[in-house]
């Protein structure tokens, strides 16, 4: 009866808990918005190196591909682009366009292959156009940045919560769901997992983001970066690879 009580516990604060931080409806739907794979970014058209290492065995059943995400999370994501995302913030906040330059070279040069450069490069820019073009945003202010020859997909990322009015947890944790979801959707087919499979990795992997966010926010500026050659060869390799479901 009481490990009964016990889980009981852990389980009803999640549903019932209320969150000491308050967001509008339209604040959700914006996250909802930049976090959509409608967005026409081609996000979804990359798998990161994951295509490869299911043709190499790496990654073959859900639990690999948990391990997979979640050490790409922890490793690379958190060190580069969640810790950009707080610097990259603050650069706006300030007002300051020379500093969220330095920045968004800085996540240009972490990107270790061809692949995953022309990928960032590629989705940043299709998220520029985008923020052009859409009307309800005035981005008069921003064209310096919107016109920046190459523009990382998390500094274009940056910008867009921010002018969507999105505070910085929050779009840091949009972005994690965006990475979550790519490599779950990208694993759905290369694996392949199931539909049930996916959606318990989902809430598997979703529950690592704040501790990811958290390890992010606590980088110094001389730390952030890191090195995972592991995804490095995936990437460079998947270029040359026979079949590809996924561009290169």
């Amino acid at each position: 009866m009481e490990a009964k009580s016990t889980a009981t516990a852990t389980f009803i604060p999640i549903l019932m808990i209320e969150s000491t931080t308050k967001h509008s409806p339209l604040t959700l739907n914006r996250l909802l918005q930049l976090c959509s794979a409608n967005l026409p970014v081609g996000g979804f058209s990359f798998s990161q190196g994951l295509e490869y290492a299911v043709e190499m065995g790496w990654v073959n059943n859900p639990e690999s591909t948990k391990e997979w995400i979640s050490f790409n999370l922890h490793q690379s994501i958190a060190y580069t682009d969640l810790a950009l995302l707080n610097r990259l913030q603050k650069a706006l906040v300030e007002d300051d366009f020379g500093r969220f330059h330095r920045w968004n070279q800085h996540a240009l040069a972490c990107r270790e292959s061809n692949e995953l450069y022309l990928a960032d490069v590629a989705m940043g820019k299709a998220l520029m156009r985008l923020l052009k073009d859409i009307k309800s945003i005035d981005s008069l202010h921003y064209a310096q940045l919107i016109r920046e020859k190459e523009i990382s997909f998390v500094s274009a990322f940056a910008l867009s919560a921010f002018l969507f009015g999105l505070e910085l947890n929050v779009m840091q944790s949009g972005f994690c769901w965006a990475y979550i979801d790519n490599q779950v959707a990208a694993a759905t087919k290369l694996v392949p997992l199931g539909q049930t499979q996916a959606q318990n990795l989902l809430f598997e992997l979703s529950e690592q983001v704040e501790q990811a966010i958290d390890q992010a926010n606590q980088i110094d500026d001389e730390n952030i970066g890191a090195s995972l050659p592991r995804l490095a060869m995936a990437s460079a390799w998947h270029e040359t690879q026979y079949t590809r479901l996924f561009r290169s």
